[in-house]
């Protein structure tokens, strides 16, 4: 198993490009961000190639800078936004080099909502650049009150409406935890769609070990599925980011 290092909450106290070399450093070789679009490709894609390390995944869609709703998949009525908003994501995906795009749903509810996001899911799919996979994940109420994808039961129904080789699922044994309780359940069940791990512990999204989440049940069950991807350290480090990595030498 793979270890990553989530740089829009790792090392939160360093300038962004800084995070890179300290990620590297760390022992860390790949990376994600969730939203490297305020600084140009460039500068991200050096920062890459001085610390020696592969950008893992992005998010969909860019910000928001008007202050509205975060993602637009399963919105109906701005399908257009959406199309427009993953082919921007596209770009920045294939200057990086990025092979996975964390695909958000944004603020809906019903089966409508549900049409709309396998609708526009299809289409992306179908027009993704090759080597790309768009992933869906799962977000709590308590992070992200009403979330349109907010189960994994649901993300599941949707990629397997999709019925897209490159549509799948993002773990997260933040969000797996708080919104079904057991997030090692959450993946035995769902592992043969998970292409991307993250962690995070509850309640306060704390680094492993600080919480309720079951990381050496969580370990073994990967290693038990032979999962093969990515393995991200997505959670608030608190003032040593250095100090929580002891989850990578459980790998």
């Amino acid at each position: 198993m793979k270890a990553a290092a989530n740089l829009s909450h790792l090392w939160p106290e360093l300038p962004y490009l800084d995070r890179f070399d300290a990620a590297a450093t760390a022992g860390f070789t790949a990376v994600e961000v969730l939203f490297p679009y305020d600084v140009p490709a460039k500068e991200t894609q050096r920062a890459l190639t001085l610390g020696g390390l592969e950008m893992v995944l992005i998010n969909a869609p860019p910000p928001n800078y008007t202050g509205g709703a975060r993602g637009f998949a399963a919105v109906a009525g701005d399908e257009a936004r959406f199309a427009h908003d993953m082919r921007r994501a596209g770009r920045y995906a294939q200057a990086l080099r990025v092979p996975m795009i964390h695909v958000m749903s944004g603020v809906a509810a019903g089966d409508d909502a549900k049409a709309v996001m396998i609708a526009n899911l299809k289409k992306a799919a179908e027009v993704a650049h090759a080597g790309l996979t768009l992933t869906l994940e799962p977000l709590c109420p308590e992070s992200f009150p009403d979330y349109f994808l907010n189960d994994y039961a649901l993300a599941a129904e949707i990629i397997v409406a999709v019925d897209a080789p490159n549509v799948r699922l993002q773990f997260d044994s933040y969000h797996a935890q708080m919104i079904h309780g057991d997030a090692v359940a959450v993946f035995n069940t769902y592992r043969e769609l998970i292409v991307h791990a993250q962690l995070g512990d509850t309640p306060a999204r704390g680094a492993p070990g600080t919480g309720d989440v079951d990381f050496a049940a969580l370990f073994e069950a990967m290693r038990a599925a032979k999962y093969s991807g990515w393995i991200s350290g997505e959670y608030t480090p608190g003032p040593s980011t250095e100090a929580t990595l002891g989850w990578m030498t459980q790998l």
